[in-house]
């Protein structure tokens, strides 16, 4: 059984004015998606900044999200890392700490061979002995899975049970279902790509959108699977223009400052990433409106 079905939310980490987090914005985000659609809160990944946390900030992180969220959905830590060693036990602390899965990155900067990919999500399922999803997003990390490898790993490993793609290439997710034979958690990791992922025989979507749009983006994926497909890509392609300014800098640049639009203050962002041109904020707040949602 998967972890989550439908729309997972790569939540925000709120941060006081001084850069240290905000566990008070954050619990009230972690309510906020348990009161709407959210399927799922993923944790500490590329949108909650988790690359400038201390080993300290990102355990404590997770522990709060879980204890906060308090069984209501899932909640799913990120604990990839360019360093096995480093990615085992990030692992092995959330598991202890009550994360119902890991999203794991491929390793950045010293990047894999693909025998070395093996390696290391087969180290990590070994001691975690929890659902692993993997996480390609080779225009971060340089590094690409390639579907025969997910193939193997997920036939040799009990625990790497998913793949959040977010590589854009379709013709290889198409791949990847047709070498596991549909047997792999697929999640879209773009939000642009939920239907034709889903078409594909996806459980959802680990999404940005999310964060200001759950309801909606929930509702791309169950429209789908009852079957009203039509009305699940009019959902996706009137999503597009917002979607596209969620992404007119790095994220999480755009998505922090449409949180605290919405009047949840997500606070200010960490170095080296800094704040949002006034030119594409003014164009994320149309794109907002146009949506349908109420700007502060």
């Amino acid at each position: 059984m998967a972890v989550f079905t439908g729309a997972g939310v790569a939540i925000i980490t709120p941060f006081h004015a001084d850069g240290s987090i905000n566990y008070d914005k954050l619990a009230e985000l972690i309510d906020y998606h348990c009161e709407k659609k959210t399927d799922a809160i993923i944790i500490c990944g590329t949108t909650g900044e988790s690359a400038t946390m201390s080993r300290e900030e990102h355990r404590q992180c997770i522990r709060f999200t879980v204890e906060q969220a308090k069984g209501r959905i899932p909640v799913i830590a990120g604990t990839g890392s360019n360093c096995t060693r480093n990615a085992v036990e990030a692992s092995v602390e959330a598991v202890k700490d009550g994360a119902d899965g890991l999203l794991v990155v491929t390793p950045y900067y010293n990047k894999a061979t693909q025998q070395g990919l093996e390696a290391h999500y087969s180290a990590i399922a070994k001691e975690a002995k929890a659902p692993v999803i993997m996480y390609n997003v080779p225009s971060r990390t340089g590094c690409n899975i390639a579907p025969e490898t997910v193939a193997k790993i997920v036939k040799e490993s009990e625990y790497v049970v998913g793949i959040k793609e977010a590589s854009g290439n379709i013709s290889q997710v198409a791949k990847i279902m047709q070498l596991t034979d549909g047997n792999i958690d697929l999640y879209s990791g773009n939000d642009d790509q939920i239907v034709p992922l889903l078409s594909l025989g996806a459980k959802g979507v680990i999404s940005v959108l999310s964060n200001v749009a759950p309801d909606e983006t929930h509702d791309i994926c169950e429209l789908f699977w009852k079957g009203q497909v039509e009305e699940s890509c009019a959902l996706q392609l009137r999503a597009l223009p917002l979607i596209d300014q969620l992404f007119s800098e790095v994220n999480p640049i755009p998505v922090k400052k449409a949180v605290s639009l919405l009047g949840m203050e997500a606070g200010p962002l960490r170095l080296p990433l800094t704040e949002i041109s006034a030119e594409n904020e003014k164009k994320l707040v149309q794109a907002m409106k146009e949506f349908g949602l109420r700007v502060c």
